[in-house]
């Protein structure tokens, strides 16, 4: 058997961190920055001091951020802790020390909820990119895209309920029905196409192709309903839009707020756009496409967010969070 050499185990780290995306994403992020946000979950005072510790809210932070970027489950997020060194060296772990497990990961999410921490998370790493560089220049492109979620089986009279802001009788009977229900998303049809779930309004910045702001809705909600409440501050004040956003209350309201208008006209049904708008429109396309870049990173190189937006369970800024740290990190690899 051949007996290890003193570099021989340096010289493998050497060779990991050239292609291990998690040592660039650690050396670009200040993870304390976030501290001081995290700790609101501590604030609650503890009954005794008796029994083990909580785990440090910064690497159950990074926990949650390393099972958004490879999309894994509580139980495989902790397996993969347990197993993978580059995993245990992001959080800062050694092979022999404790790791939080699928039931503690799941706690932690649940905290965040309550504590309604998730703008204000996406506010501090929003701070840190535009101190290593990356502040919104050249504009903003809005847009939005549908998150689907399992369909519900409920009869009328429990839709109706549900939209009522009530919860259905057979729910509260079986618990485990309960547990099951989306009873945030909503249906809505556009283009022929039918859609459960809920919306995400975006801002992108033109230069970076970053989020700077966004919202969650249900997915009835027209995007038109939330294009004044997530523009973002930016070194240009162009914004951009597809014709879903245009109308005379968004040109009177960008004017106000002292931005130029790049929103898509529309034609009206006996009132064709003229060959002058459409080349306008083709113009202003080849800017706003960009946003579709972000929304086709998610889908197609991070496997999306489709499916875990379930506001009764999990954190839906959140996932604008993650999905910007994992752009972040398409930046770096």
């Amino acid at each position: 058997m051949l007996q290890s050499g003193f570099f021989d185990l340096d010289n493998r780290y050497h060779k990991l961190n050239e292609r291990d995306p998690l040592i660039s994403l650690n050396n670009l992020i200040d993870w304390e920055q976030f501290r001081y946000s995290l700790n609101i979950i501590r604030e609650k005072e503890r009954k005794s001091n008796a029994g083990r510790k909580p785990y440090d809210v910064v690497l159950m932070f990074k926990t949650l951020v390393l099972q958004h970027l490879y999309n894994l489950s509580d139980d495989e997020v902790e397996y993969q802790i347990r197993d993978r060194y580059s995993f245990c060296r992001f959080l800062g772990l050694s092979p022999e020390e404790l790791i939080p497990d699928a039931k503690t990961i799941w706690l932690f999410k649940e905290q965040l909820v309550k504590c309604d921490l998730m703008k204000r998370l996406f506010n501090d790493f929003n701070e840190q990119l535009a101190d290593q560089g990356y502040k919104a220049q050249k504009g903003q492109i809005v847009d939005a895209s549908f998150v689907d979620v399992p369909k519900q089986r409920n009869s009328r009279a429990e839709n109706v309920e549900i939209k009522e802001g009530k919860i259905p009788q057979r729910f509260e009977e079986n618990p485990n029905i309960k547990s099951q229900k989306d009873m945030d998303a909503r249906w809505t049809k556009k283009n022929e196409e039918t859609h459960f779930g809920y919306k995400n309004h975006v801002t992108v910045d033109n230069a970076q192709k970053l989020i700077r702001d966004y919202e969650v809705t249900s997915a009835e909600v027209h995007d038109s309903q939330v294009f004044i409440e997530i523009l973002a501050e930016n070194t240009s004040s162009d914004v951009w839009a597809d014709s879903a956003y245009q109308s005379e209350n968004t040109e009177i309201s960008l004017a106000a707020m002292g931005m130029r208008s790049h929103v898509h006209k529309k034609g009206k049904k006996n009132k064709p756009l003229s060959e002058h708008s459409k080349k306008a429109n083709t113009r202003r396309s080849r800017v706003r496409a960009r946003v579709e870049h972000v929304f086709g990173s998610m889908t197609n190189e991070q496997g999306g967010c489709s499916g875990q937006v379930k506001t009764n369970s999990f954190l839906r800024g959140f996932l604008q969070l993650m999905d910007s740290l994992k752009f972040h990190r398409c930046l770096i690899v």
